[in-house]
């Protein structure tokens, strides 16, 4: 089969390659999946590259974990009739070698979700990493009907997920962006409010249209805006955080004990089972239900793999995908 592939980290252009690999086959309880598209995710890149305590895990990685397409082989204890499935997969290279930048995959079953008519093979590739981790941020502390949910970095590939989910459920979310200039760039179906961040005084207009504080917090960048997130919270907020920019942040102590501010972070390889597997399913029904989009770039070969690693580095506003 195709495949892209590195055997040692380091930048893209000198250490992915291209070429022929034995295809893989599907063991007990697995399933095989002839590949579609190849979802890429900064956590991707940083796995490549070595950077962040990334280390090389395995002699060969093929990467990605995100991806669409059909089941063609099913191992022993999976049913016959999931050939010819239609699926959407997450976690394909999560502690496993080979991942969806290939011709095939391999996953365990439950990572292979079916993939109704409604969606998109290209939706369905961008929901893995993304729309667990934003899942997860939203609903890892109950329901949120009738809640108020603050979503940061609305735009990106988790935030925007994330206030489309909050507000599937009942929520009303307020939506943060970096610059002025990108407020107009938010759907309405992904925020009520949207805040740019560069104003003057943003914990002002967030209560403005928070006046009774903020329920959920959906943090991406946790060291810079703690001390605006403890502007904002009341007693029992919940601040979701995924990423930060300085991995040893300070934090206003005091504000966030008097308001028993709980603080989850998320790392999405290691959810809980259960809870991916009911992110899995309410990602699928938003989708099937027209309540999900996702911005897509226009999809790469495989041969660009290098290219597209450098998109998603430099922060393409579009989720990158290869067409395999």
């Amino acid at each position: 089969m195709r495949a892209a592939y590195y055997d040692r980290q380091g930048p893209s252009a000198d250490v992915l390659q291209l070429g022929e690999l034995p295809e893989p086959a599907a063991g007990p309880g697995d399933v095989r999946v002839r590949v579609r598209y190849s979802g890429i995710n900064p956590g991707d890149i940083k796995k490549r590259a070595g950077t962040e305590g990334a280390l090389m895990p395995f002699p060969r990685v093929i990467p990605h974990s995100d991806g669409s397409g059909i089941i063609d082989a099913v191992g022993d204890g999976i049913d016959p009739a999931r050939i010819g499935q239609r699926v959407w997969v997450y976690g394909a290279q999560s502690y496993r070698p080979s991942g969806t930048a290939a011709e095939y995959t391999v996953v365990p079953g439950q990572l292979a979700v079916e993939l109704p008519d409604e969606i998109s093979d290209e939706l369905g590739a961008c929901l893995g990493i993304p729309g667990i981790t934003a899942h997860r941020a939203v609903f890892g502390d109950g329901p949120v009907t009738g809640a108020t949910v603050l979503v940061h970095g609305v735009r990106g590939g988790v935030g925007s997920l994330a206030g489309q989910l909050a507000r599937w459920r009942g929520a009303t979310v307020i939506g943060t962006v970096r610059r002025s200039a990108e407020v107009a760039g938010v759907a309405g179906a992904v925020a009520d409010h949207v805040i740019a961040l560069d104003q003057p005084g943003p914990a002002s207009a967030i209560r403005a249209a928070a006046p009774d504080g903020i329920d959920r917090i959906v943090e991406v960048a946790f060291s810079d805006n703690v001390d605006l997130d403890a502007a904002v919270a009341k007693n029992g907020t919940v601040i979701a955080a995924y990423a930060t920019r300085d991995e040893r942040p300070g934090l206003p102590f005091w504000p966030l004990l008097f308001d028993n501010v709980t603080i989850r972070l998320l790392g999405s390889d290691d959810f809980p089972v259960e809870a991916k597997r009911e992110a899995a399913a309410d990602l699928t029904a938003a989708a099937r239900e027209g309540r999900l989009s996702v911005d897509v770039n226009l999809p790469l070969p495989l041969a660009g793999i290098a290219e597209a690693h450098g998109l998603v580095a430099h922060g393409s506003s579009g989720r990158v995908l290869l067409a395999v």
